[in-house]
C-alpha cells in the first residue's frame, strides 16, 4: 500500500551551506528496513528536483535505525546568499515527510492506527 512518510517515520533537518541535511528515523526495526528500501537516491532526487540542483547523499545510520541525506546545492548557496523563504532548510524534512512509499500494511505505526 502507498504510505506517506509522515505516517511511520520522522526527519529532521538542518544546513551546511548549500546543502540540506536531512536525518530520516523510524520508529523500528522493521519500518526502518522498509526505508532503506524504497527511500533511494534516486526517487529523492525526483521528490527535490525543484530545489536540489546538485547530488543526493545517503547515507544508511543502522544503529540509529535512521538514513542520513544530503541535499547539494539545494539553499541557493546558502543562509547568507538565499533568498528562499527558508534559507537555512529547516522545513525540507517537512517536505520530505510528504514523500510517498510502498510499505507493507503491517508494520507497527500502521497497524496501531
Amino acid at each position: 500500500m502507498k504510505v506517506g512518510l509522515w505516517k511511520i517515520a520522522h526527519a529532521r533537518s538542518g544546513d551546511k551551506a548549500d546543502r540540506a541535511d536531512i536525518g530520516l528515523f523510524a520508529y523500528d526495526a522493521p519500518t526502518y528496513a522498509v526505508l532503506k528500501r524504497e527511500v533511494t537516491r534516486e526517487r529523492l532526487a525526483v521528490h527535490f528536483a525543484d530545489i536540489c540542483k546538485g547530488p543526493v547523499e545517503l547515507y544508511p545510520l543502522d544503529n540509529l535505525l535512521a538514513l542520513k541525506i544530503v541535499l547539494n546545492a539545494a539553499l541557493q548557496g546558502g543562509a547568507a546568499r538565499s533568498l528562499r523563504m527558508d534559507n537555512l532548510g529547516k522545513s525540507v524534512a517537512a517536505q520530505l515527510l510528504r514523500m510517498e512509499i510502498e510499505a507493507p500494511a503491517d508494520l507497527p505505526r500502521l497497524a496501531r492506527a
